[in-house]
Order: structure tokens, then sequence, then C-alpha cells
């Protein structure tokens, strides 16, 4: 069995077990900067147009959707993306040492 299909059949806990504790806690760390950089009152409005649109911008109304939008481009999830990659890349750039080269003669 390939190595991506053996991790598509893992268990969500397993997966977690898998998952590097300092990563996880980084990850943690960097999510938790962006939220708190929005206002109590932003943080409040943005959950609530979540709980309300269950997650789906569709249901809410035109001017809820913008300033859902609004408030997104405050966490810069872009950035926060960027970020989170960078934890990634670390990772796979470390394991994936040595593996498939032909030794040089």
């Amino acid at each position: 069995m390939s190595r991506s299909s053996a991790t598509a059949k893992a268990s969500k806990g397993e997966r977690v077990k898998a998952l590097p504790w300092a990563a996880l806690l980084r990850a943690t760390v960097v999510i938790g900067r962006r939220w708190r950089a929005l206002s109590q009152r932003d943080r409040a409005r943005l959950a609530r147009l979540l709980r309300d649109s269950g997650g789906r911008p569709g249901k809410l109304r035109p001017k809820e959707r913008r300033e859902l939008r609004g408030l997104v481009a405050k966490l810069d999830l872009k950035g926060m993306g960027r970020e989170l990659l960078g934890l990634a890349g670390a990772r796979r750039r470390r394991g994936r040492r040595g593996r498939g080269r032909c030794p040089v003669p």
C-alpha cells in the first residue's frame, strides 16, 4: 500500500497522534495571535456571523457578507497560511533527507 493511500485511510485520531506537538503548539500561537489582533467587538461580530451562517457565507445577506469579508481580511488569513505552510515545509524537508537519491560515485 502506498504511503498516500495509507495516510488517507488513517483515522482522525491517528493523524493527530502523528502530528509533532511542537508544530501544533506553534500553529496555535500563530492562530491565537491573529485572533487577538481583532478588537473584542470584531471578534464577537465575526463569531456571530459565522454562527448565523453555519459557516456558509451564501446564507448571509449581502451587507453581512461584505462585513464578514472585511473581518476576515483583518485576520490576514493569507499571511497566517504562509506562516503555517512554513511550519509544514520545514517538517517535510527534514523528513525527506536522503530519500530517493542516488549516491554520487
